[in-house]
């Protein structure tokens, strides 16, 4: 238990924020500089911390890419990645491999939040706009909504 005012280390801060998630650096830096009380001392403490794996930006970036592309299309995981302050070519990579399977995964979300072709105009418009709003590219979602219809 902690002693009435223990302030842990900014190093202990990032190893319970890491603890619960995978984090990048920069989302650390984000989330620690408001407990900073000497300038540098963040970032000797993550450059440690990077030192040893604790940090690894490829990790961070396989951990959204599996939380969240069984509901998000490509572009609202990169969006994602984007506000952790991942890019590059990793990221690219793992992008790449989820456009591959943009249209499953569009069925998938369709099947479980829908499950039946729209019956009208409306109903049409709140899917198309549903899975757009999850990120997935507007031809993949014209695929979804017009083939479920084309199955009647």
């Amino acid at each position: 238990m902690n002693k009435p005012g223990f302030q842990p280390s900014l190093k202990g801060r990032a190893l319970r924020l890491l603890s619960q998630r995978e984090h990048s650096r920069v989302e650390l830096e984000r989330k620690l500089a408001p407990h900073e009380e000497v300038p540098g001392e963040l970032a000797k403490a993550l450059d440690e911390l990077q030192a040893r794996d604790f940090i690894n930006d490829g990790r961070a970036i396989d951990s959204v890419v599996h939380r969240r592309s069984g509901k998000l299309g490509a572009a609202r995981v990169k969006q994602e990645l984007a506000a952790k302050g991942l890019s590059g070519e990793a990221v690219a990579l793992a992008l790449e491999g989820l456009r591959e399977t943009e249209l499953d995964r569009a069925w998938g979300v369709w099947r479980k939040k829908f499950g039946r072709p729209a019956q009208d105009a409306n109903a049409r418009a709140k899917q198309i706009r549903f899975l757009l709003t999850r990120g997935f590219n507007a031809e993949v979602v014209r695929k979804v909504v017009q083939g479920a219809e084309d199955d009647l």
